[in-house]
């Protein structure tokens, strides 16, 4: 599927490292917590590099002496500490605030597939200020499954009561386009989020990638017809 200009009506977005900069407020909680555990801090790039991959992929940086049963019980741990900085220096990417206030303006729904689990997912919305303002948001644990399979994504138009083949869904990680390509949604992969250096995004098969938030923008509202 080819993104085409005036074929859509819903755009969804993945949260960490596509819509939200989330990594200063989790990096930050890994290094604290291997000062806690007498580890020296991983370097913030590093760190960033592996926030799509959430508590598990940050713990494996952080922690590579630690087996995988060791590590899998370190995540409690993470993510008490980091539900209590969820939002000091979290924030939308910039340029993607601007977006959104023109989706709005259009009366253009749109909203978040994450496969962060809930009870991070909403605050950290609600602090952002974008709850009162999306058709949907569908976390990592509000189905049995999560992407990459594409249940969560048709669960996200179904809230919204689009078609999923008149929707547009983003994200950082080949597990966000896999999901959008089952589902059956067009697909954009933010070349700009949390991807490590061993990951290519024009291998994930994403209808197109985005280099940075401006081009996601002049993408995204051309495919809504509100592009100039």
């Amino acid at each position: 599927m080819r993104i085409q200009d005036d074929a859509f009506d819903l755009v969804l977005f993945d949260l960490d490292g596509t819509l939200v900069d989330t990594a200063p407020d989790m990096v930050a909680t890994l290094q604290e917590m291997q000062r806690a555990h007498g580890y020296d801090p991983v370097p913030y790039d590093l760190g960033r590099s592996n926030v799509s991959n959430g508590a598990m992929g940050l713990l494996r940086v952080g922690f590579a002496d630690v087996d995988e049963d060791g590590r899998a019980a370190m995540v409690g741990e993470y993510v008490e500490r980091y539900a209590e900085r969820l939002c000091e220096e979290s924030a939308v990417f910039a340029g993607l605030d601007t977006l959104l206030d023109n989706l709005d303006a259009a009366g253009c729904p749109w909203g978040v597939v994450t496969n962060k689990p809930e009870h991070l997912t909403n605050p950290l919305l609600e602090q952002l200020g974008l709850t009162s303002r999306m058709a949907c948001a569908v976390s990592g644990d509000t189905l049995p499954v999560r992407k990459p399979e594409p249940e969560p994504l048709l669960l996200g138009c179904d809230i919204a009561g689009i078609e999923v083949h008149r929707s547009i869904y983003i994200g950082d990680a080949a597990r966000d386009i896999e999901a959008g390509l089952r589902a059956g949604a067009a697909t954009i992969a933010a070349g700009y989020g949390y991807i490590t250096e061993d990951d290519d995004p024009r291998e994930w098969g994403a209808d197109i990638i985005a280099i940075d938030t401006e081009e996601l923008t002049q993408i995204v509202l051309k495919a809504v017809n509100l592009g100039a």
